[in-house]
């Protein structure tokens, strides 16, 4: 006989999980004795929020759920925000939640919380279990459905009472996605499209990539010279420097990338949703009928012909439809279309010119050389985080991700993202570099896992861009009310000294000149480290200033 708790740790270790994410709380604390003997790491975070962003991040590195423990109600609540992330970003993630003892559900009890009302809307399936008997097979379910088509979160409620009840029950085996792949008669109608089509283009996204499709995916756009295109956030699925990359379809989009979109005669959306940042506020397809032939292949069949509707629709994972495909190439003995060849030559050429770095900004800080420099020094397989932010900008435009596996951000734009993310990332590769890029403003919604990275060894590198606001809403500010500069200022700290003070590594960088030194003294120091980038708040944007803004909103 055993414990809830103990099951609930037996049923973990089966699915192969090695480390949990979690804030202490007294509702689940017979799970915490069970890992007290379990091979099972448990990271102890500042914040609920910050673990389930962790949780998350870890996710979409290995493409197996991540797993967070939270308390009960306000713990739950904490935690809703890398919940939002995980719905947002198709990752699959369990979060294990304390609750109430069964005895006193409806009375209003301390920090009770109905979690099916709270969370329904943005899991995949929201539970109690409750009876110890029933948790191998509540977390065998859990796990499933978590990474089940359309990957996503699924919260468990564990009462107090369950977890203290003892029962004879086994753990399920270790769950495996299950996958989904296109007809016959849909490849023959794909190829069809493709045979007549004069402007294709290849669009990836989501999530259920592995190395193996990514690999996929470079051999299918190589076959064909297809041009490819990212999603937002999604960089890292397709080499920037290969000749047919063509750009991300994201926040501050290049013109030329729009155009070419626009110009396409067939749309192959691959993996992705195609939701409102890369459609561009669904500005760029008609709704529903998107006014040109489009290919959508998802693992979620609910998503297609949700917004737009398809000349063809597949449901199927990335790695399922690009061995198809590559059959069917091989099959008919498919090459390449001249013209596209063409197409695809101009598309990364625009892309290239769009991503080199402006000769300089305002200030004594230029990002543009620091990024430059960061492509130099650092290994193809560095990691980058980060959470939302004007500042993103400097990552997703002008450093050029090389491999599958380098990038962990938020689709959904959440702040404070970064750091946690970080954590995640360098506890599940020790040995590469982990860079986080946070805002002053994003960094100070999760600064405190800081010390949950100097406590678990974890030695990521902080670069905190400081130009004393909320940047990315200023932006907007300055737009539509110029000169009224209200609720968007911040008096900020001495970051390098809030590093130090944690005991890891902490620097000012005021020039571009001190930049390189900090940054080699902080790896070589072996500590979580955080460089204070001091930008000159006129470097709103790389492009713009924010006098320049400002006019043009005033000229409006």
């Amino acid at each position: 006989m055993k414990t809830g708790g103990q099951l609930i740790v037996e049923a973990l270790e089966a699915q192969g999980v090695r480390r949990v994410f979690g804030v202490p709380g007294e509702s689940y604390l017979a799970v915490l004795d069970a890992l007290h003997d379990s091979p099972i790491d448990m990271v102890v975070c500042r914040h609920e929020g910050g673990a389930a962003m962790m949780a998350e991040a870890q996710a979409k590195l290995t493409g197996r759920p991540g797993v967070c423990l939270v308390t009960r109600g306000p713990g739950a609540t904490n935690a809703a925000s890398g919940i939002h992330v995980a719905q947002q970003d198709e990752t699959p993630l369990v979060v294990l939640v304390g609750q109430i003892e069964r005895g006193m559900r409806g009375r209003d009890a301390f920090q009770e919380v109905d979690y099916g009302k709270l969370f329904g809307g943005m899991c995949k399936w929201v539970a109690e279990i409750d009876s110890a008997d029933r948790v191998p097979e509540m977390i065998s379910r859990a796990f499933h459905t978590a990474m089940a088509g359309r990957p996503g979160p699924v919260v468990l409620a564990l009462p107090e009472d369950t977890l203290t009840e003892t029962a004879d029950a086994a753990a399920a085996p270790r769950a495996e996605p299950v996958d989904s792949a296109p007809t016959p008669a849909q490849m023959a109608s794909f190829a069809d499209l493709l045979a007549k089509a004069e402007k294709p283009l290849l669009v990836v996204g989501g999530s259920r990539w592995t190395e193996t499709s990514v690999a996929a995916l470079k051999d299918f756009a190589e076959r064909l010279s297809l041009p490819v295109a990212v999603t937002f956030r999604r960089q890292m699925l397709f080499d920037h420097a290969h000749p047919l990359y063509a750009g991300d379809i994201g926040l501050g989009i290049n013109p030329k990338l729009t155009a070419l979109v626009k110009d396409s005669d067939l749309l192959i959306l691959l993996g992705d949703r195609f939701s409102e940042v890369p459609s561009q506020g669904y500005g760029l397809l008609g709704i529903p009928d998107p006014q040109k032939a489009v290919v959508h292949i998802h693992p979620g069949a609910e998503e297609i012909g949700r917004v737009f509707r398809p000349a063809l629709g597949m449901v199927a994972t990335p790695g399922a439809f690009l061995e198809a495909a590559l059959e069917k190439v091989a099959a008919q003995s498919v090459t390449a279309n001249p013209a596209w060849t063409a197409r695809a030559e101009a598309a990364h050429a625009a892309y290239e010119a769009w991503s080199t770095p402006p000769d300089a900004i305002p200030g004594e800080v230029q990002m543009g050389r620091i990024m430059a420099w960061l492509d130099e020094r650092l290994a193809d397989d560095a990691i980058f985080t980060n959470g939302a932010g004007n500042y993103a900008t400097w990552i997703h435009r002008f450093h050029r991700f090389r491999r599958f596996g380098t990038q962990v951000a938020p689709v959904c734009g959440s702040m404070g993202y970064g750091l946690p993310a970080a954590v995640a990332a360098k506890l599940q590769h020790r040995t590469r570099d982990v860079l986080c890029f946070a805002g002053d403003g994003c960094f100070q919604m999760t600064g405190l896992e800081f010390g949950t990275a100097v406590q678990e060894g974890a030695a990521v590198i902080v670069l905190v861009v400081d130009n004393g606001m909320y940047g990315t809403i200023r932006m907007h500010q300055e737009r539509e009310y110029p000169g009224r500069v209200s609720g968007t200022a911040l008096k900020n700290p001495d970051f390098a000294a809030f590093a130090r003070a944690y005991g890891g590594h902490g620097e000012t960088v005021e020039t571009t000149d001190q930049f390189a030194p900090a940054f080699e003294r902080a790896r070589a120091s072996g500590l979580p480290a955080i460089l204070h980038i001091k930008l000159d708040p006129e470097a709103l944007t790389p492009n713009r200033t924010l006098s320049e803004i400002r006019a043009a909103g005033k000229g409006k």
